[in-house]
């Protein structure tokens, strides 16, 4: 079945007007061929897009499956447009990561720097979002590459173990936990708990122990970005967990302490993910190759790596 460009464009404009005289309009169609489009699709695919109505039209369930597509389409002309065009100006390539907040405080940055300056002639993009979010960038092709921690979302991707962190706990100077060295996770829910956004991994991870021990999150403040957890520890207004590196810094600049999170799961793997599929782009390869020398793929069906299988002597001296 061959779906041309202008009846897919149509069908967004539909979608997000919720109407096909004005989705017409926006795709610069005659209404009676905007109409003939629709009803030539629908017979084409044996489904209904929309439900029509004296007001207008609703998507159907198979619409909002047609429209993600659409989108994710447009993303990838979008890319194709940018990359291809980029070749004049002397660029031979495009990487779009996808990582999540503590990769790129803990340990992406001077990777990326590394990778850069040994291929001046890709141009690589980084977008910061939840690991949940990460996955599905990669799985849908919005990104080329993610990193993020597990478990493993999407059986979509192909995985290797970039790194090895930790997470750390964080309280302010004057707090009555500042005089010891290292705390438990029960230890820190006697108190409120500034932390990252809903759907970021360490706030889902916390949840998820929490319950487990049948105690309750007090999660009084969610912000984006750990330097604005860390001035809100500093306030007294909570303590918080995030990933050693980044509290280490910290430290020296907010009155804060650093605690040891004395947990297992405060040690956690970053994966490096792409889509599957059974020839890299050569730019993704060069990529994965730089930041995970020498390792095979992990596992497909490995859904929760991070401390079920033996990191690799490679992945160690990375750590």
């Amino acid at each position: 079945m061959r779906l041309d460009l202008t009846t897919l464009n149509l069908v967004l404009a539909v979608a997000e007007t919720r109407s096909i005289t004005r989705g017409a309009e926006r795709e610069h169609l005659a209404l009676a061929a905007a109409s003939k489009r629709l009803s030539d699709l629908e017979a084409r695919l044996g489904v209904n897009l929309f439900d029509r109505h004296a007001r207008g039209v609703e998507q159907t369930d198979a619409c909002r499956a047609l429209v993600r597509h659409i989108r994710s389409l447009h993303a990838s002309l979008h890319a194709l447009e940018s990359e291809v065009g980029e070749f004049a100006r002397g660029i031979k390539g495009h990487l779009r990561i996808a990582a999540n907040t503590g990769s790129i405080a803990e340990c992406l940055p001077p990777d990326l720097a590394a990778f850069s300056q040994a291929h001046p002639q890709i141009r690589v993009s980084l977008e910061d979002l939840t690991s949940s979010e990460v996955q599905a960038a990669v799985a849908e092709g919005r990104a080329d590459l993610g990193v993020f921690t597990p478990p493993i979302q999407d059986n979509r991707l192909t995985t290797w173990r970039y790194r090895t962190g930790e997470l750390a706990a964080l309280v302010p100077l004057s707090h009555e936990l500042a005089g010891r060295e290292q705390v438990s996770f029960e230890d820190l829910l006697a108190y409120d708990i500034v932390g990252l956004h809903a759907g970021a991994a360490v706030e889902e991870q916390m949840r998820e122990r929490a319950l487990e021990l049948g105690r309750t999150l007090n999660g009084r403040l969610q912000v984006r970005g750990f330097d604005a957890i860390a001035q809100l520890v500093e306030a007294g207004l909570g303590v918080a967990i995030l990933p050693a590196v980044p509290a280490a810094r910290f430290a020296q600049v907010f009155k804060v302490k650093v605690l040891r999170l004395d947990e297992a799961w405060a040690t956690r793997d970053y994966l490096l993910a792409v889509r599957s599929q059974d020839v890299l782009p050569h730019v993704v390869r060069r990529f994965v190759d730089a930041l995970c020398p020498g390792q095979e793929p992990m596992p497909a069906a490995l859904t929760n790596p991070s401390r079920t299988i033996p990191t690799s002597s490679t992945a160690k001296s990375k750590a």
